[in-house]
């Protein structure tokens, strides 16, 4: 069997986790909690980088990386169902694509940086990454209505559900007022199971 290690907070993580459940790999994929951001931790023997996820394949090398793992799931099966579309309708997967993980690459910046000690936080970094978090969410309040995000659940849609429901890691990350349609949208896809039985655990 396969292992995929994650930690429970990591909307990365997430992103696999997500995948599992859709590809019906449960059987497959066993989910293995990595303990990182810790000296000399047992992790860093299987995965030196440290990050999560990572995914431990039952050949070759192990494999790092949301999107990379998420398309190696997909297409074990030989019938992948999130491949990027065809034409120019590709270029704006991925487009949207990063614009969604460039929101979670941000908030996921400025939450770890509010739980350093209050000595060690940097407010500029703070400062930065929640303007930063408020452009991308207006911008989404506008792209949310691209096909790509009203269609056939993607890969596009699996990163911006994990980035939007960070809200639940870090209360500072209050984003829904004034963003209706985000909101809306969130809520809808927010009931699919795969994403109800991954969801974040709200902080403490």
């Amino acid at each position: 069997m396969m292992k995929l290690y994650i930690t429970p907070g990591s909307p990365y993580a997430r992103m696999a986790r997500i995948m599992v459940l859709e590809k019906g790999l449960e059987h497959r994929v066993g989910i293995e909690l990595a303990q990182t951001r810790s000296t000399d931790s047992p992790y860093y023997r299987i995965n030196p980088s440290g990050r999560v996820p990572w995914l431990v394949r039952d050949d070759g090398p192990g494999l790092e990386e949301s999107a990379v793992i998420c398309r190696y799931l997909d297409h074990l099966d030989g019938t992948p169902d999130f491949d990027l579309p065809a034409g120019d309708e590709a270029w704006e997967a991925l487009r949207l694509g990063a614009l969604a993980s460039s929101l979670m690459d941000g908030v996921a910046v400025w939450g770890r940086e509010t739980r350093r000690p209050q000595n060690e936080q940097s407010p500029t970094i703070i400062r930065h990454e929640r303007d930063r978090a408020a452009r991308m969410i207006d911008r989404w309040e506008t792209e949310i209505d691209h096909p790509a995000m009203q269609g056939r659940f993607n890969l596009v849609q699996v990163a911006l559900v994990c980035a939007l429901e960070l809200e639940t890691q870090y209360p500072d990350f209050q984003w829904r007022e004034g963003h209706e349609k985000l909101s809306k949208w969130l809520t809808c896809v927010s009931a699919r199971p795969s994403v109800r039985k991954t969801a974040l655990p709200a902080s403490r």
